[in-house]
Parts: C-alpha cells; structure tokens; sequence
C-alpha cells in the first residue's frame, strides 16, 4: 500500500512561461468555473499581477503540465496574457496528479460532488484507507466516508441537488433510500416542498418506516401441513368423480419424496 507523501521538490525559482505551452491537469477534479468568479480575478491580476505564481511540471516534450493553479491560468487567458509565473515541480505524472487533488480539496469552493470524487481519485491512485485520506487532509475519517457515500447517487440525482443547492446532509438522507426509483421520487417530493434538512430527514424517516408494513402484506403464505395438500388433492379427484368421470390416483412413497400420480381415462363415458 502506498502513502501519500508530498515532498516540496520543486525549483523554488519562479519562471515566466508562455501560456500556450502549459495543459491543463487530467485530474483536476473541479469541473465547473464560476465565470463570475473568473472575471473578478482576472480583474484583480490585471490591477496587481499575479501574487501567487502557478506550479506546473515539465514534461518529455519540453513543455510543461499544470499542478496547481488552473482559476490563475484561466483568468490570465481572459487577460490575453502570454506568459504566467511559474515554479517548477519536480513531480512524475502520480505525484503532480495527487498535488492537483489535494490542493482543490483544500480549497472551498468545490461543490459537493466535485469534492467526493476529488477524494475517491485520491484513494484510487495511492490504494489509500480512508484513514490515511484523512491524516492527509487533516479531517476526521467520519468526514472522509461522509464524502465518499454520495457518491452513491447518480449523475441526473446530483445535477438536480446541485441546481436546487440542496447540500451535502440532503444527500445522505437520500441514499438511506436503497431503490432508485424511489430515491428519484423522494428527491422531486424535496424539491417541490423545498424542505431543509429537517424537513427532508423527517419525511425519509416516514418513507422507511412504512416499508416494512408493506412488506408483511405481500409475504406469501406458508403451508404448514402437507396433509391438508393431500386432502386437497383427495377432494377435487372426488369432485371429478361425482361428474361420472372415472378419475383414480397413486401415491408412491420413496425416500425423499411421495409421487402422485392422477390417472383420466382417454374416453370419457359421459
């Protein structure tokens, strides 16, 4: 098992690089921009540069890989700015992922989702507990395995929560639901009566304790007495009989089992 150690190898010597010879991290997990947000920065590097320089890793091709810093990349793009301030990571391709992960996670403006699949990345790449994840990041393990539940929902379920900024205790109400159909009706219900967290746990709670009064009524019964199955059996051969048909039976006991065998004539005598 791997361990998640970061060590600080980079150059320490900031470099102006040329926009256009950084990519963009594979593994950055936060997918979505504020455009807002990026405007304002990109506002504020216009007025004072850039304060913080991005870091970024040489690759075989002579140019270079972004660890951290793609919202500075991004705004200075917006600037038209041809070159940014870097530091050179001395990082292979799993270690500069891993950098990228733990920095967006340590930040506050993921969203849910984003952040959970930021730390199931994480454990993925490194074979990491969710202890470990944990002591890395610095939260408890309850936080870590929180994260990682919601991931249980699926991609149309978090689009919805997201749109209606339901938060992450909605969420893990959600998934104590174990049918997914049910989950989808459970969350419309959410979202029309836009309940808040209470709201929502009082109405699953409701939801699951009448599933098992459901259940009860549906359980099939049990024969009990395999006699009454063979008076059953004796009662409609005497029903037949009572119509002139000429119906016999056998009963052949074996080992594990009785035979019964129903003998109708070809020809009825009616």
């Amino acid at each position: 098992m791997s361990r998640l150690v970061i060590t600080d190898q980079s150059t320490k010597r900031v470099q102006m690089i040329e926009i256009n010879r950084i990519s963009p991290n594979l593994r950055q997990p936060r997918k979505s921009f504020n455009t807002r947000e990026l405007f304002s920065l990109a506002d504020s590097i216009h007025r004072y540069g850039i304060l913080q320089p991005l870091s970024v890793r040489k690759r075989a091709d002579e140019n270079y890989e972004l660890v951290s810093g793609e919202r500075r990349l991004r705004a200075a793009d917006l600037l038209k700015m041809d070159t940014v301030p870097c530091i050179i990571v001395n990082a292979d391709e799993r270690t500069s992922a891993a950098m990228a992960i733990v920095e967006n996670i340590q930040r506050s403006d993921l969203n849910i989702f984003e952040e959970a699949e930021a730390i199931s990345t994480l454990k993925e790449l490194y074979n990491m507990t969710q202890e470990e994840i944990a002591s890395s990041l610095s939260v408890s393990q309850s936080y870590v395995a929180n994260k990682l539940r919601i991931l249980r929902l699926n991609e149309d379920q978090r689009k919805l929560i997201l749109e209606n900024s339901l938060t992450e205790r909605h969420c893990r109400s959600l998934i104590r639901i174990s049918d997914e159909k049910r989950q989808n009706e459970a969350l419309d219900h959410i979202i029309r009566h836009s309940l808040n967290v209470a709201g929502t746990e009082s109405y699953i709670d409701k939801l699951l304790s009448d599933k098992p009064r459901h259940a009860v009524t549906t359980k099939p019964k049990q024969l009990k007495d395999i006699r009454i199955f063979y008076n059953s059996i004796d009662k409609a051969i005497k029903t037949v009989r009572n119509f002139g048909i000429n119906v016999s039976s056998e009963f052949n006991e074996k080992d594990d089992r009785t035979e019964i065998n129903i003998i109708v004539p070809k020809h009825l005598n009616l």
